[in-house]
């Protein structure tokens, strides 16, 4: 017990730290990155890459991925409801220390949900793509939204943490099943055969990082014309 109290005064001063390094920049900014529609490009190139390799077995891949996030938000939201540990925006100990930027979101926090479905989706993918520069882009992508559940004050790192670690092992699972699928309908496995060529995976990331950027320049030119509030 004692233990597990020094862990969370230490994940308390975790948060307190990285929450309060904020500016309106970085404000509007995180807030775009945690919502899905931001994303949506940069997954419809991923499909349609997915479409285009794999021909008819991409349908085992798009079940695979519903799977995935299904598996990773109904496990998510399991432990929170276990563990029932407080988001910092709620918990009354830290909550007037928070920076909290754009919505409290629920009571619990206890593991993320986001992490957990951008690691699943991250971990998945880079098994199932097997590209040294696809891998080295999606792993601190994940890392991002992670983060800005934290910058924005809804989740403590150690929700984070185990949000990923829930995330990878779903995606590892969810990978070993698809090949596992895949291996009966066809002993020829593709998928081992067919990895993501560099050309298709400069695609996927600069798209990623198209977003990226046009997200922050947008943001940073609404702040100087003062067409956003700045709190």
């Amino acid at each position: 017990m004692e233990i597990l109290n020094l862990l969370k005064g230490w994940d308390k001063e975790l948060f307190l730290y990285l929450n309060g390094i904020h500016s309106p920049l970085w404000d509007y900014s995180m807030t775009l990155f945690t919502l899905t529609p931001t994303w949506l490009l940069f997954y419809g190139i991923i499909l349609i890459i997915i479409v285009r390799k794999y021909d008819r077995k991409a349908l085992l891949i798009f079940i695979s991925l519903a799977l995935l996030i299904l598996f990773a938000d109904q496990f998510a939201g399991l432990i929170k409801h276990t563990v029932q540990r407080l988001r910092p925006s709620n918990d009354p100990t830290i909550s007037q220390l928070t920076h909290l930027f754009f919505r409290k979101g629920g009571e619990f926090g206890f593991v993320s949900a986001h992490a957990a479905n951008t690691f699943a989706i991250a971990t998945f993918t880079l098994l199932l793509f097997r590209n040294n520069r696809y891998t080295l882009f999606i792993l601190p992508w994940a890392a991002l939204i992670a983060y800005s559940r934290i910058y924005l004050g809804v989740h403590y790192p150690g929700d984070v943490l185990g949000g990923a670690i829930l995330g990878i092992t779903i995606g590892i699972l969810t990978y070993k099943l698809l090949i596992y699928s895949e291996s009966r309908l066809n002993p020829v496995n593709l998928f081992s055969r067919n990895p993501l060529k560099d050309k298709e995976a400069n695609k996927i990331i600069l798209t990623g990082l198209f977003i990226v950027v046009m997200t922050i320049s947008v943001v940073a030119l609404l702040l100087q014309n003062e067409l956003l509030i700045v709190k």
